[in-house]
């Protein structure tokens, strides 16, 4: 009865995460359509860092305090009675008030979006968004159960040959995974240099065994070990726990409002932190697959995408020009900081320039870069020093973005997305270095978050308009992952590279896209 109302084009709808219901009436044959407004989107662009809830929103806006939930299905957790053995009657004060309200809020939203100039971010970005995502949450990613089962199993070995190693290097067996017998057998028994003091004595995490691990190979077991339990609890054994019995497939749900940059983030798996760096992590990927054989992964990965804004952004002739030129951006940048020809550049020079460049951009200081690189305080200095004599836009963008925000209290992308920094004024020097340096990467990270989204709406209309079978399944940073028919192979590698790499311009500086395919997201990527 509902479904022609809800399908009516004519016929705007407005909602509190309105993608939730959209994505439940999708079960149900029915395509929500046309959405737009949501009040839990449009107080996140008004203020990316508060509560967006329903009950917080009604009382910041309409100074309401909204019917608690509680009063229908009980407090406690393990007493709660579902909503579905509730009388409709029971509910519908309930559910009529949310509906309400979100009108309510909408109207108020609206107005308080206008008079900051954020309506276009609000209905050309986020709210066409919704639609894209619904889709991609629905269509969810086949996983190769079979072959983490056996990852698994490798990686079980892996820890207990490590274990054997542990034991050997500090001569007595202990409980690696218990921080305080992992102190007593650092610091009291082998006598390493403790680091850091905590309440409960010396620390034990990350920043500290990777200090220790200079010197120390017992250090870098423990690292190595942690790294193993991590990802086999967090990706390689729950991933086949997620697989949705009717589907076969695993379906992550991805949050447009919790980081302040502007990036999504995704839960129940959360996608968005499958290590890469290590061949270990990498191999997750592997369990990413089509559904059906024939099929094949497509990844398309926009190229150095953040360093090609803060060229836009900083007008750095030198910057550009490798761009321009299609060089590896951080030889380029290896061969300007150590006055070398592209060609003299070796690894380890190309390192140092891929961690300043970075750096730079997320605000690194020198003593973060000499951690980095391993190489002391005064080495760091030069090298920065030097890193913005040489490209001095950089230096002028850092400059230029600091005072902007000290006076207006936000920074902004090109799209007007806006993050506030309430201590950039602070007397406080670690709280007020802390906003620079982040108040410097949001016009870079929000930029790179705003493009990405414009090329999935793009993508998602094209393919929609053309009646193609194949699937967006996945965006993972810069990165979007297909699962693509045979037949439209060359179709979809040509569609999503236009609209990739024409979702916005950046002037003179070109944004490229890799296209990767492959029987598995690692095979693709």
């Amino acid at each position: 009865m509902l479904k022609p109302i809800f399908e009516n084009q004519e016929i705007g709808k407005c909602g509190q995460n309105i993608k939730f219901d959209a994505f439940i009436l999708k079960r149900y044959g029915i395509d929500l359509e046309p959405i737009v407004f949501d009040t839990m989107i449009a107080s996140y662009i008004l203020s990316p860092d508060e509560q967006h809830n329903l009950d917080a929103l009604s009382k910041k806006w309409l100074n309401y305090t909204p019917i608690p939930i509680s009063t229908l299905i009980g407090e406690k957790k393990n007493k709660q009675i579902s909503m579905k053995d509730l009388n409709p009657q029971e509910i519908s004060d309930y559910a009529c008030e949310d509906a309400d309200l979100a009108l309510k809020l909408k109207n108020i939203l609206e107005e308080e979006l206008k008079k900051q100039n954020l309506i276009d971010l609000a209905t050309k970005i986020e709210f066409p968004l919704i639609k894209v995502l619904t889709q991609m949450e629905f269509n969810g990613i086949a996983i190769d159960k079979e072959f983490l089962n056996q990852y698994s199993l490798e990686l079980k070995k892996e820890a207990a040959d490590l274990t054997q190693k542990i034991y050997k290097e500090a001569g007595t067996e202990f409980n690696i995974d218990s921080p305080k017998q992992l102190q007593h057998i650092l610091f009291e028994k082998m006598l390493l240099n403790p680091i850091k003091k905590t309440k409960t004595g010396y620390s034990t995490d990350v920043q500290v065994l990777t200090e220790l691990a200079q010197t120390e190979p017992i250090a870098q077991m423990i690292l190595d070990y942690r790294q193993i339990m991590k990802l086999n609890s967090t990706y390689v054994e729950a991933l086949p726990k997620l697989i949705n019995k009717k589907t076969r497939r695993i379906h992550t749900t991805y949050n447009q409002t919790i980081a302040s940059t502007g990036r999504l983030s995704s839960t129940d798996p959360n996608l968005q932190n499958i290590p890469i760096r290590t061949e270990m992590g990498s191999k997750v990927r592997q369990a990413f697959i089509p559904g059906q054989p024939e099929n094949y992964i497509l990844s398309a990965d926009y190229s150095q995408i953040e360093l090609r804004i803060m060229a836009y952004y900083s007008k750095d002739e030198h910057l550009i020009k490798a761009f321009q030129d299609g060089l590896d951006i951080h030889s380029a940048t290896a061969s300007i900081l150590f006055d070398k020809t592209i060609e003299q550049i070796d690894s380890n020079m190309r390192r140092i320039a891929k961690t300043v460049n970075f750096g730079i951009m997320y605000g690194l200081g020198s003593y973060g870069l000499a951690q980095r690189l391993g190489i002391s305080r005064t080495e760091a200095i030069e090298i920065i020093n030097n890193y913005f004599k040489k490209y001095p836009g950089i230096k002028k963008y850092m400059d230029n973005t600091i005072a902007f925000t000290q006076k207006n209290g936000f920074a902004e992308t090109i799209f007007g997305r806006r993050r506030y920094f309430p201590d950039i004024n602070s007397s406080n020097y670690t709280l007020r270095t802390a906003a620079e340096r982040a108040a410097i990467n949001m016009p870079i990270q929000g930029t790179a978050s705003d493009l990405i989204k414009l090329a999935m709406i793009k993508i998602h209309n094209t393919m929609k308009k053309n009646n193609l079978k194949s699937l967006m399944m996945l965006q993972v940073h810069d990165e979007l992952v297909f699962e693509v028919f045979p037949e439209e192979l060359e179709t979809m590698k040509n569609l999503v590279k236009t609209n990739m790499e024409t979702a916005v311009s950046l002037g003179d500086i070109p944004i490229l896209v890799d296209i990767g395919i492959g029987k598995n997201w690692f095979e693709a990527h």
